[in-house]
């Protein structure tokens, strides 16, 4: 598992690449400071850890006060995102469901592997309001600066 994250990480850097400077839709090079960096969270835990479920929602939260960010949940992590889900509570953290909520207000995309649903016996329409089915698309264009990725 480590190997794949790695080479999806690398993947990502190879593509998006580490320029100072990038293209914006207008046609005129964007420096640095103008455009901010990007984070992708990536979340495959669920209600057996809820601190690698916890953890990762509130570090998307507080990062996308000024980065873009993107949240994908996959493997286990889908049955956190259909309706009627339980909620997760831990420690001197706030729910999962309130961190959800958070990020969607917030204009964050939080996805769900369309796969991963179909294997734990959901569809896409199960999904809480306000959470999509992943495209592959939205891991490349939610932000026009650097990727990082947090993996959990």
């Amino acid at each position: 598992m480590k190997t794949i994250n790695l080479l999806f990480i690398l993947a990502v850097l190879a593509i998006t690449g580490c320029q100072g400077n990038r293209e914006t839709t207008t046609g005129t090079a964007a420096t640095a400071s103008e455009v901010r960096d990007g984070v992708f969270i990536h979340i495959t835990q669920c209600y057996d850890d809820p601190h690698r479920v916890l953890m990762p929602l509130k570090m998307a939260t507080m990062m996308a006060e000024d980065k873009d960010v993107i949240v994908y949940m996959d493997i286990h992590a889908v049955n956190l995102l259909v309706k009627g889900a339980e909620d997760i509570h831990f420690a001197d953290f706030e729910s999962a469901h309130t961190y959800i909520k958070k990020l969607l207000e917030m204009n964050v995309g939080v996805y769900a592997c369309p796969t991963c649903l179909n294997i734990a016996g959901f569809k896409p329409e199960d999904l809480m309001d306000g959470i999509q089915a992943a495209q592959k698309d939205k891991f490349f264009t939610f932000t026009k600066g650097r990727i990082i990725t947090l993996d959990y």
